[in-house]
């Protein structure tokens, strides 16, 4: 008899919200986690009806406040291991678009919940544990 070594991955979408700064540079926007305070990007499960951009772009409007347009293809993926309350984790993909952000509201659903701030690439990528995602924001920082 052998062991089913199968692993269940499930998919999120999240957003990567950017702009210029006064001087022109590039700082993208994270937030903290709810339970943990780490920094994160916005991110979520898929909504019935929605597609991965819009998602993600639901996703930047409730837990960071910001409002912009996504790309309609990802700029990249990372995995993490969620893990809940209980003693159980799950394995996640995270497909990640680009949200130029357009809009930054003062008061947003999870204003309580979260901080949120602006970094430049490198300090977000710093700032981030997965090293999947580091790379990602890592390369907003190259000149374009």
């Amino acid at each position: 008899m052998t062991a089913d070594l199968r692993v269940s991955i499930h998919t999120q979408y999240a957003a990567l919200p950017y702009r210029p700064s006064p001087d022109g540079q590039l700082h993208v926007l994270l937030i903290t986690s709810r339970d943990s305070g780490r920094w994160i990007i916005p991110k979520g499960w898929p909504m019935p009806g929605k597609t991965g951009p819009q998602v993600a772009a639901q996703e930047a409007f409730e837990e960071a406040g910001v409002i912009g347009k996504t790309g309609d293809v990802p700029v990249g993926s990372y995995r993490y291991v969620k893990r809940r309350r209980r003693t159980d984790s799950m394995t996640c993909l995270v497909e990640v678009f680009s949200l130029e952000v357009t809009d930054e509201l003062e008061r947003w659903p999870e204003t309580r919940r979260r901080v949120r701030s602006w970094f430049t690439p490198q300090d977000a990528a710093a700032r981030v544990d997965e090293a999947e995602l580091k790379a990602l924001i890592g390369m907003y920082g190259l000149p374009r």
